[in-house]
């Protein structure tokens, strides 16, 4: 990729100086007339790297995120018309792709709905609101796509393509499609719902799923494809067994053959001597979930998918706790490992409602006999049956 970089140090900051100028306020018709040459040019990794540098440069996510959809209207002429050498049958990247066909079809499918509730028309029919709550609920299974880039892709290419900044932005708006999910399903639980604010929001949705599609397959799968390994690409389909496909997708996939028993020899753990294996079996048994983050902020380990409240995958092992979480939330997550790290405080305590669950979620500073920080280790735990519970049970009764 160095190449590639000495190559285009033009190029990159001829585009870096329409992207800021552009955020910046000044009149997109002028800097499209005197950035032409360039914008007619661009190609997906030049546009990543100019998201990217914009964000190194200080520029806030929230202020590129908010002129993303302006940059990358400028360039689309010029990034529809780059053909790429897209993957077949067994590749990652195939089955994400027919995922975004699915749900484009399901939008298709409902736009006739859609047309027939716009604000001034009659009220929603009872049809038509079954059809559309449907609609929203079959949307849901579309976040299965959105966690698999999260947390299976997005670390390989932030291991292959250091200006990966951009990542950040598409969380970002990974999380507006949860949020105007939300929504959209709160509003059409009334029996007449408000078309305007239905419609509002349903075009806020819109303008996130297909923007979204047409960045990935014209900008973050082409330069995936071409730098990430072959062999990485079949660790991530092997990975995205457990978080699953949706919309019927169903990947042909064969495994390697790999254990997860390790050594048979034992560990000496103190108090005790296990097996690789053994360790292994207590810690998937736990009725928790844990994530361990090392001292220099990068996940070691987490437990198994027997109690998993949150998608996790193996390409998280070594990527920088940071990057495992939406940019809005970053800041908290570095608020509470420097708390930790500092010696200010011990542990964090958090509890949310998820799905009709009640999630208690924990963080606790490591530390040595010394003292000092050893890392960050995370403990989810679902605690919706511990909190019912009254009076005592002192028998064992095996019908509870």
């Amino acid at each position: 990729m160095s190449e590639h970089l000495n190559n285009s140090g033009d190029m990159l900051r001829k585009l870096y100086e329409f992207a800021s100028r552009l955020i910046d306020g000044e009149n997109g018709r002028m800097l499209v007339d005197t950035y032409n040459q360039w914008i007619g040019r661009v190609n997906a990794e030049e546009t990543m790297e100019v998201l990217d540098m914009l964000l190194a440069k200080g520029y806030p996510v929230e202020k590129v995120k908010a002129n993303t959809g302006k940059i990358i209207n400028v360039f689309h002429k010029s990034l529809d018309s780059r053909e790429w050498d897209m993957p077949g049958e067994g590749h990652f990247l195939h089955y994400l792709m027919m995922e975004n066909r699915a749900v484009e079809k399901i939008i298709d499918d409902i736009r006739p709905v859609i047309k027939a509730v716009l604000p001034g028309m009659n009220p929603i029919s009872t049809e038509d609101l079954s059809r559309l709550r449907n609609f929203i609920d079959s949307l849901r299974q579309y976040e299965l796509h959105y966690i698999k880039k999260e947390n299976i892709l997005f670390p390989y290419i932030e291991k292959s393509f250091p200006q990966h900044g951009c990542l950040q932005l598409m969380w970002s708006f990974h999380d507006d499609f949860r949020r105007s999910l939300k929504l959209l399903a709160s509003i059409l639980k009334a029996e007449n719902p408000d078309t305007r604010e239905f419609n509002a929001e349903l075009g806020d949705l819109f303008f996130t799923i297909l923007p979204v599609i047409f960045r990935e397959e014209k900008i973050v799968f082409p330069v995936s494809y071409k730098y990430i390994s072959p062999e990485d690409w079949h660790d991530m389909l092997e990975q995205s067994v457990e978080t699953g496909w949706c919309f019927g997708v169903s990947p042909l996939f064969m495994g390697n053959g790999k254990s997860r028993t390790g050594q048979a020899g034992l560990n000496d753990l103190v108090t005790g001597s296990l097996t690789t294996e053994q360790i292994i079996l207590m810690l998937d048994h736990l009725p928790v979930e844990m994530t361990y983050v090392d001292e220099n902020d990068e996940v070691r380990f987490f437990s198994g998918a027997e109690h998993r409240i949150f998608p996790r995958s193996a390409a998280i092992i070594g990527r920088k706790v940071q990057n495992c979480h939406p940019p809005e939330s970053v800041n908290v997550v570095n608020d509470i490992i420097e708390a930790f790290r500092s010696g200010i405080k011990d542990h964090a305590d958090f509890w949310i409602n998820m799905k009709g669950r009640f999630i208690h979620i924990r963080y606790f500073a490591i530390r040595d006999k010394n003292g000092h920080y050893k890392g960050t280790l995370e403990v989810s735990q679902d605690v919706t049956a511990i909190r019912s519970l009254s009076g005592e049970q002192r028998l064992l009764d095996w019908k509870l």
